[in-house]
């Protein structure tokens, strides 16, 4: 039997994920729990605004957050050559969601605010990670880099508590707290085109510098000598995934696990090489997002934070592959 080429295998992967889209629009718990029959768009106006100003976004925002954060795993765990590493390790979602509480207590809710806020916090946590791991006088990369993740992590966690222990209990504090477990409950259109051009300047400069991150997961001096401007290239990927994975955070809340399970799992389908895995990483985390969100709002008449889940299948994922196949962690000085 002839083997399908990866850009037919790609192109497979991309209708299986607007297929989940197109279902997706009619699960939920109107007008009965978990389904809702297309012959009601036609029929009843309530379905109608219900689909058009609330399933649509919420759908298409899951589909951008999964997108952008297996993108920006796939992005960490090849230029770091770290495979434990994504967003959440080394304290990017932490500071993101730092930056979105200070905004939404202290300067203004508007999403822009918000938006600039997380960024600018996330891009302090990776630079923060990543100083902290070059100080660090024992140990190898990956021991110094999960080490100062971790730091960096508590560090704003601590923030945050902070931030919770001073809200108003009456009305800051619910919001906040539930905002944190992560979740799409509130997001609109407005939101939704708010982080449409990070999510999209992400994703299109990952999907075009794909051909880089080979050359950036190899040793510096290896790099250096095929071609491979390193501090420049690194720079713009970090910073583009970075930034993308920040304003996602700032209005879906910390969702974790997926930027560290889903590039494994691209991976171990389509191989080591960021040319076939990056691509496919990006479809795999936006199809798995929208599920897991379809889930977390029809399993429970009330709905389950989106983090919550993600960390609870992720892990369960994950397990399953160090058990299954071993995860290789790469040791150098």
């Amino acid at each position: 039997m002839k083997k399908l080429s990866f850009s037919k295998t790609l192109l497979f992967l991309a209708f299986g994920v607007l297929a989940i889209l197109l279902v997706s629009v009619f699960i939920g718990r109107y007008p009965e729990p978990y389904w809702m029959s297309p012959k009601l768009l036609f029929q009843d106006q309530l379905a109608q605004q219900l689909v058009l100003n609330l399933r649509l976004p919420r759908l298409l925002t899951a589909l951008l957050l999964g997108m952008v954060l297996a993108a920006a795993g796939s992005v960490l765990q090849m230029v770091f050559r770290n495979p434990l590493v994504e967003p959440g390790f080394l304290g990017v979602s932490q500071g993101a969601a730092f930056g979105a509480a200070v905004s939404i207590l202290w300067l203004n809710r508007h999403p822009l605010v918000i938006e600039l806020s997380a960024t600018f916090f996330g891009l302090l946590a990776l630079l923060l990670s990543y100083l902290l791991s070059t100080r660090i006088r024992y140990g190898g990369w990956v021991l110094r880099l999960i080490l100062s993740g971790v730091a960096v992590s508590a560090l704003f966690s601590a923030g945050i508590g902070i931030l919770k222990y001073i809200a108003d209990p009456l009305t800051e504090l619910p919001e906040l707290t539930f905002w944190l477990l992560g979740g799409l409950y509130s997001v609109t259109w407005r939101d939704f085109f708010f982080v449409l051009p990070f999510a999209l300047a992400g994703i299109t400069t990952v999907y075009a510098m794909r051909w880089r991150v080979n050359l950036l997961s190899l040793n510096d001096d290896t790099a250096f000598s095929l071609g491979a401007s390193l501090s420049r290239e690194r720079i713009i990927l970090l910073v583009m995934t970075v930034s993308a994975a920040a304003a996602l955070t700032a209005i879906s809340g910390v969702i974790s696990w997926v930027g560290l399970i889903i590039p494994h799992i691209s991976r171990r389908l389509f191989g080591a090489s960021a040319e076939k895995s990056i691509p496919a990483a990006m479809l795999l985390g936006g199809g798995f997002t929208v599920i897991a969100d379809d889930l977390a709002r029809t399993m429970l008449p009330g709905e389950i934070p989106l983090g919550i889940l993600t960390s609870a299948i992720g892990a369960g994922l994950f397990i399953y592959l160090m058990i299954s196949f071993g995860i290789k962690v790469r040791r150098d000085g």
